[in-house]
């Protein structure tokens, strides 16, 4: 079995053992913690569907109501936390400086529109609730937003679940070729994190 057809049946199966439950509470995760990507996510629900164990409505509607959750979570965090409370514990929540200071020059630049936009933006996408809390954005728009954004990116992720397993033969076909793609995918994220390692502790030792 090669790299492709290991990683699809691995994350077609924990889909699978956890339902829509688990659809659910991988999307809040995803909107908390930027290295859950909801590309790792959706496109295994999107296979499911294609064989009939998962319904396309209910699946994208706890996806989207995952992604909803998390994302008041961090509004909340903004509003009511403030900046010096993001400052101090972003570390804890794992927060990527980089990714917080693009969401917030985002949304000061480009306002409500940019939660919505924000959605289909993977370094901007988990974060993009915190400047909007700082901000102070009205609620209810906010949580319409949202939901557009998330459902719209959702229903794409699931299409091309379903389109990858309804041509899966033509894909095993070409597995070899996709399997080296992963791994130089999957060399270029190692080298990228050790870099950044290394170049963040040369920072702090200057």
């Amino acid at each position: 079995m090669g790299i492709t057809e290991f990683i699809a049946a691995w994350g077609t199966q924990i889909i699978d053992a956890t339902g829509y439950v688990g659809v659910f509470f991988l999307m809040v995760l995803e909107s908390l913690l930027p290295p859950v990507p909801s590309e790792a996510i959706m496109p295994f629900v999107g296979f499911l569907v294609a064989e009939g164990s998962m319904s396309a409505a209910a699946a994208l509607g706890l996806a989207t109501l995952g992604s909803l959750v998390g994302a008041l979570a961090f509004y909340a965090l903004g509003r009511y936390g403030g900046r010096p409370f993001v400052a101090r514990y972003g570390k804890v929540l794992r927060l990527d400086p980089r990714g917080l200071g693009v969401a917030e020059r985002f949304f000061q630049q480009h306002g409500a529109i940019t939660v919505l936009v924000g959605r289909f933006v993977p370094l901007v996408r988990p974060l993009i609730s915190i400047p909007a809390g700082l901000g102070r954005m009205r609620l209810l728009p906010f949580c319409v937003c949202t939901v557009l954004g998330a459902t719209v990116w959702n229903a794409i992720l699931v299409a091309c679940g379903v389109v990858l397993r309804r041509n899966w033969s033509t894909v095993l076909r070409y597995s070899k070729w996709v399997d080296i793609a992963v791994l130089v995918a999957l060399a270029g994220l190692i080298a990228f994190a050790v870099i950044r390692h290394l170049k963040r502790r040369r920072q702090r030792e200057n």
